[in-house]
């Protein structure tokens, strides 16, 4: 079985000064795919809607659906019920403590048991994010043919092994057409499209630029495994890193989480803005995850709307201001390693909260 160090022979790495001017900001009207797994938040529709109404602004050649499944949450959850229903809970019970211990003692308290989450699949999760694009699309006003393509039914099996898929081979087709510039990918999930793509072509590195976001910022101690985006897809996860090519990294934690939207700012600026005003307020009103999740009192919190930051990113440098750094070794273990001698990396550590937020409400004005 090919291993990583095995792969990343397959690329040829870039000149310094062609990674400069891919890692520099977008000219006008820049070629742009959003690859997203629309269904598994309410965050995605955010950024695919703003993309929509802001084709004066990129040239959108389609987007990409991509997997995503929760199975990796299982057993954890199904732990810390167990340990709690027979009376543990305690500091030292190694199956309560972490990152399931609210999500479990939420759901018991709102009479509900493991057995009561769903936990789709990989090809379920991409199937309804290949049908929640079609209804963004449509509430958009914006006819949806030729450019919506389903993705990769499962996360990347090896490095042997890329998954084909429309997703993958229109990256590659549109990457290979070098006379209109770069193509951006506004990465907003896992990775196995962009994966299995870079795998199967691997000369379209020096025409694509990953805009990616997950994790925790490069320089950061802790482990990646709380970055749903990352997590799923491991192997897709290193290669990016490794690969050599040219890649805007957006860290989640604690950079796309400024990004978050209140139940009165979503009332007086969101809802009523046309069809997909509406259809926004109905996913924030009626959130999936506040059920999954037993969230009380929803009414009183906010919530991230993460991968804004993509498209905020390519708007305008000042909605996102980025730093260039090096590409980090991401380890088996989801740890960085960082190297000082590696390829160039450009990556993000704030956001203009209020700036991207005004921005987007302007878009939603111009909704039919």
């Amino acid at each position: 079985m090919t291993t990583l160090n095995e792969a990343v022979k397959r690329f040829t790495p870039l000149d310094p000064d062609l990674m400069a001017k891919r890692l520099g900001r977008p000219g006008p009207m820049p070629r742009v795919i959003i690859d997203t797994d629309t269904a598994n938040e309410i965050d995605d529709q955010y950024a695919v809607a703003w993309a929509l109404l802001s084709q004066d602004r990129m040239k959108l050649e389609g987007v990409t659906a991509a997997p995503f499944s929760f199975l990796h949450h299982r057993d954890g959850l199904y732990d810390a019920v167990a340990a709690l229903q027979k009376g543990g809970g305690s500091d030292h019970d190694s199956k309560f403590v972490g990152p399931f211990a609210g999500w479990a003692k939420r759901l018991l308290a709102d009479g509900r048991t493991a057995d009561d989450i769903e936990f789709v699949t990989p090809d379920v999760g991409e199937e309804r994010s290949y049908e929640e694009i079609l209804r963004v699309f449509e509430a958009c006003g914006v006819p949806h043919e030729g450019k919506v393509f389903r993705g990769s039914p499962t996360h990347l099996p090896s490095y042997d092994k890329p998954v084909e898929s429309e997703a993958a081979q229109f990256i590659i087709d549109q990457c290979r057409n070098r006379e209109d510039g770069p193509v951006y990918v506004l990465a907003m999930g896992a990775l196995p499209n962009i994966g299995s793509a870079l795998l199967m072509a691997p000369d379209i590195i020096d025409n694509l630029v990953v805009v990616w976001t997950s994790g925790f910022p490069s320089y950061s101690p802790f482990c990646n495994e709380p970055s749903l985006n990352l997590v799923q897809d491991r192997l897709s996860s290193r290669l990016i890193y490794e690969c050599g090519v040219p890649h805007v990294y957006l860290p989640g934690y604690h950079v796309g989480a400024q990004l978050t939207i209140s139940l009165p700012e979503m009332e007086q600026f969101v809802k009523g803005r046309g069809a997909i005003g509406d259809y926004l307020w109905h996913l924030y009103t009626n959130n999936p995850l506040h059920k999954k999740y037993a969230i009380s009192q929803p009414e009183t919190k906010t919530w991230v709307i993460w991968d804004i930051i993509n498209v905020a990113w390519l708007l305008d440098a000042a909605y996102v201001p980025t730093h260039l750094t090096t590409s980090p070794h991401l380890d088996e273990a989801l740890y960085w390693q960082k190297d000082p001698s590696r390829h160039a990396m450009l990556e993000a550590y704030d956001v203009a909260r209020d700036a991207i937020f005004e921005d987007f409400y302007r878009a939603l004005g111009t909704a039919p």
